[in-house]
């Protein structure tokens, strides 16, 4: 199956917003349906995304095969609480988000998204990048291995009433 990535059009964003619901869902599993609920309502709904698309300081890639979008890629500024040894200056940018649906997984797609990923931060003048990965989470973590990604500090994150042991990696470019 063949996949394409591009710069989605703000029309994008619910397909977006639906790809992390569901990849997240598919992904993580245990929470009490209302704290869920509650977390996926104000995660990444359609009019956050579509908001992010318009805003320069933002930067999407989406993924697509015969049957539409099956992932996307996330650059955003740095939200995360980095640790207070890293560098408090411009030259950093954030992996907010790499989902994929299941059926996008394997394809390769997420190399694809990651390619161009690494070619925007450095576009863009980045020295580092961060993200943030669930600790248990051992597929993706060995995936941000190969592109240099070693975790730095801890990132207590919270879906409603549960707060998961996600860790913050760093990346220089």
């Amino acid at each position: 199956m063949a996949i394409t990535i591009a710069a989605p059009a703000v029309d994008d964003a619910a397909a977006i917003s639906t790809v992390a619901e569901t990849s997240f869902q598919a992904t993580f599993s245990g929470y009490p349906a209302d704290d869920l609920a509650a977390f996926l309502d104000s995660w990444m709904p359609v009019d956050k995304v579509r908001r992010q698309i318009n805003d320069p300081t933002f930067a999407y890639q989406i993924a697509r095969d015969a049957d539409g979008i099956c992932g996307f890629i996330k650059l955003c500024p740095v939200d995360l609480p980095l640790p207070a040894t890293e560098p408090a200056d411009d030259d950093a940018l954030e992996l907010g988000q790499l989902y994929l649906l299941p059926r996008a997984q394997g394809t390769g797609a997420a190399a694809q998204l990651m390619d161009w990923f690494i070619d925007e931060t450095r576009r863009r003048g980045a020295r580092r990048v961060y993200l943030s990965v669930y600790i248990d989470n051992l597929r993706a973590q060995a995936f941000y291995r190969r592109y240099g990604f070693y975790e730095i500090g801890k990132n207590p994150f919270r879906v409603g009433n549960t707060i998961d042991d996600d860790r913050i990696w760093r990346a220089d470019i």
